[in-house]
Parts: structure tokens; C-alpha cells; sequence
């Protein structure tokens, strides 16, 4: 499998306070990687570099299909192509469900209305909430607002798909919706990166494990090697903590 996505010595640096210390990952095609850790390891900003909506600092390098990110021409090349779905849905609350969708598709791609909405109506009906098209987000629960975002983040026919959190904000009778969802498109071969407090799915779901720590990587492996043996001390106690053995 070629590598898909590729961070070499990834640092980030707010003011004094260093968010992430030298990075070094390599993401294939067709990996579902989940990416767990305590609150503020740097989780969320390392996959928040890699689509630039955190700069990342001038000494190491982020590549996507070998296409350097950084500002300028290529960005919106490595946008379209690296999907994002955020924990607070981010849908833009005066569209309707089906324009939310179609909207990236009309502007960034140039497709025809009438293609967009064939788009858009697939994608809904993927994710299981086709009959929702016409109502606004607000008249909409947060596990299917949340189920939108990821038929959003789809329209664009990303290669790879960023996860940040994405059951985080909802009430807990609605996270196995969404984690369904994303369960459904790791086994249709989509490339993603999901960080999730969420043990269960990554257990089941993750080619990979990814354990972050004060803004760096840890630990990784197979879902049983960082679950059931995880080699480091630091990974066994956040284990122990969150899994309550």
C-alpha cells in the first residue's frame, strides 16, 4: 500500500508552549488509524496540521500524495482531498440538509446543480438520514447532524478523512449512530484518521493505534498490541485510568 499521508519531525509551538514535538508518521492508503490519548496530548492539533487549519512550525514537513502542505496554490488541492469532520458539526444553519451537502460540490468542484443534489442524495442515503434532506440543521438531532457533516465531508470524494472527536459532543445514546457510520466506511476501504476517547471502536475498527502523550507519539500498533499489550508506562496507566481495570 502506498503512503497516502506523511508528517516528518512535526513541531507546533504556541508561544512557549509546545503543542506537538517532532512528529514522525506515515499514513497508507485504505488505513484506519485512531489516534487515542489524554486531553491536550496534541491528538486534535497534529490532524488539524495535516489540512493546515493549524500551521505547523517551518522545520518539519506534512506531504499529501507527496504535495507539500502549506499555504498557497496546492492548499486547496490538499483540502478537497483530505476531508475534515469536526465534533461540533460546523453545518451552516440557514442551508437546508441537502444544500449543506451539495454546496462544496457546486463551488469547489463545478458540478451542476443537478449533479451535486444525485451527490448528495447517495451520500444520505449512505449514511442513513435521506429522508432528513429537506429540514434545517436545528430540526435535527446531534448524532444526525453529526451524520450530515460526515455525508458533507464524503461530497468532495476526499482520499483520506479526518476525524476530530466526532461522538464527543453527543448525548450518549446517539455515539453508536455515528460510530456505525464511520464503521461502515473504514470496511469500504476510505482512508481515515479518527481521534476518539471512544476505546471500543478503535479496538474494533483501527488497522492502527496511535497513544499521544504531551504532544507526542508514544505508542503504536494493533489494536491487541496497544490494548492488550501495550509496552510503555505511560500507555498502560492511561489504559488502566479510561478502561477502569
Amino acid at each position: 500500500m502506498s503512503t497516502l499521508i506523511k508528517l516528518e519531525t512535526v513541531n507546533k509551538h504556541y508561544g512557549n508552549f509546545r503543542a506537538l514535538t517532532d512528529i514522525d508518521l506515515e499514513i497508507a492508503e485504505g488505513e484506519v488509524v485512531c489516534v487515542i490519548g489524554p486531553s491536550g496530548s496534541g491528538k486534535s492539533t497534529m490532524i488539524r496540521c495535516i489540512n493546515l487549519l493549524e500551521e505547523y512550525d517551518k522545520s518539519g514537513t506534512i506531504k499529501v500524495e507527496n504535495v507539500k502542505v502549506e499555504k498557497g496554490r496546492n492548499l486547496k488541492k490538499v483540502r478537497a482531498d483530505v476531508g475534515m469532520v469536526f465534533q461540533n458539526f460546523n453545518l451552516f444553519p440557514h442551508l437546508s440538509i441537502l444544500d449543506n451537502v451539495m454546496l462544496s460540490p457546486i463551488k469547489s468542484k463545478g458540478l451542476s446543480k443537478e449533479k451535486a443534489k444525485k451527490v448528495a442524495v447517495d451520500l444520505l442515503t449512505k449514511v442513513g438520514i435521506a429522508e432528513q434532506a429537506d429540514k434545517f440543521p436545528a430540526q435535527l438531532s446531534g448524532g444526525q447532524q453529526q451524520r450530515v457533516a460526515i455525508a458533507r465531508a464524503l461530497a468532495m470524494e476526499p482520499k483520506a478523512l479526518l476525524f476530530d472527536e466526532p461522538t464527543s459532543a453527543l448525548d450518549p445514546e446517539m455515539v453508536g449512530e455515528v460510530l456505525d457510520v464511520i464503521k461502515n466506511l473504514a470496511a469500504s476501504g476510505v482512508t481515515m484518521i479518527v481521534v476518539t476517547h471512544e476505546m471500543g471502536f478503535a479496538r474494533q475498527v483501527a488497522d492502527r493505534v496511535i497513544f499521544m502523550d504531551a504532544g507526542q507519539i508514544v505508542e503504536q500498533g494493533s489494536p491487541n498490541e496497544i490494548f492488550d499489550n501495550p509496552k510503555e508506562e505511560r500507555t498502560r496507566n492511561f489504559l488502566k485510568a479510561v478502561l477502569n481495570h
